[in-house]
């Protein structure tokens, strides 16, 4: 089977499942119920002309489909680098992705891209490179690098990440932002870009690192925990309309927001659902996942390239 035919058949299966299994992954994905509970729900179902199977394989990610820019792509140079994390596990390591023709004389800002909860997969890694394609220095760093990093596995990935210390998480993704400002071949502008759980840590450096972040677009990630009354740079936020987990914690958020007078857009996308960018899975939604990252990279380039 081509890659074209499995995105297509992978697109139509979607449309065909019900609404409740989307709901039941979301549970699933963030630790609510374990994997033999998701599928004994999927089996109740009774979606006509669908195994058990295919709305599993619909729903869970395949990441052989998960690239949109090549590695090899010419246009850009990707490595895995090391850097000291002193604020968090002591030493982090991250795909930085680099363009063409960026260098000490020529630079360029950088957008830290942050994965969601089971580190740092291929999906994320292809996110860094769309934006090195852009013209960003990107960097996404692996939080399951103390434990030997991403397992290749999703739920394995995201075992391993809830057996970490969340603070020192956040504290590499912190200095993962101080690596890329004083980055030999950067500007010093720093901006980021989360999914889920990288969409709270998106909204969290925005609260904590008010003076190294310069533009934030969180996609369906939850508010700060604190200081978000110290928020500088301008967030773009962005929502899936049938994220009700998500959803529920934008009103008070954007309470905040006002408060402080922080420069904010929220979009919702319609008929979306949690993960409606990430195109390695059933939740995928082409027409909203492209829009949401057209006005993402022209947010970037407003704010960063000013």
């Amino acid at each position: 089977m081509s890659l074209q035919t499995e995105k297509t058949t992978l697109a139509l299966s979607a449309k065909d499942i019900p609404q409740e299994a989307f709901d039941w992954y979301d549970e699933y994905a963030h630790g609510d119920i374990d994997r033999r509970t998701f599928l004994s729900r999927l089996g109740t179902l009774s979606v006509a002309g669908l195994t058990l199977s295919v709305v599993a394989g619909a729903l869970t990610p395949n990441y052989a489909l998960a690239e949109q820019v090549s590695f090899n792509d010419p246009d850009i140079t990707a490595s895995y680098v090391e850097f000291d994390s002193p604020n968090g596990h002591g030493k982090a390591r991250g795909y930085l992705v680099v363009p063409k023709g960026v260098d000490a004389n020529n630079k360029a800002a950088t957008v830290l891209v942050a994965h969601e909860n089971r580190g740092l997969n291929p999906y994320i890694e292809d996110v860094a490179r769309r934006l090195a394609k852009a013209g960003f220095i990107a960097l996404a760093p692996d939080a399951l690098f103390p434990l030997g990093g991403y397992p290749v596995n999703d739920d394995e990935g995201r075992a391993m990440q809830r057996t970490l210390d969340g603070s020192k998480i956040e504290g590499d993704f912190k200095d993962a932002a101080t690596l890329l400002k004083n980055h030999v071949f950067s500007t010093g502008k720093v901006g980021m870009v989360g999914f889920c759980f990288g969409g709270y840590l998106t909204n969290s450096l925005a609260a904590n690192m008010p003076d190294t972040i310069n533009a934030g677009a969180p996609y369906y990630g939850t508010p700060a925990k604190s200081n978000i009354d110290q928020i500088k740079a301008p967030l773009q936020i962005h929502f899936a309309e049938l994220d009700d987990r998500v959803n529920a914690t934008w009103p008070d958020y954007e309470k905040a927001l006002k408060a402080n007078k922080v420069d904010y857009t929220a979009y919702v996308y319609p008929k979306a659902n949690h993960g409606f960018h990430n195109d390695s899975t059933g939740r995928y939604q082409e027409d909203n996942a492209e829009l949401a990252w057209e006005r993402t990279i022209g947010f970037f380039k407003q704010n960063l390239n000013a």
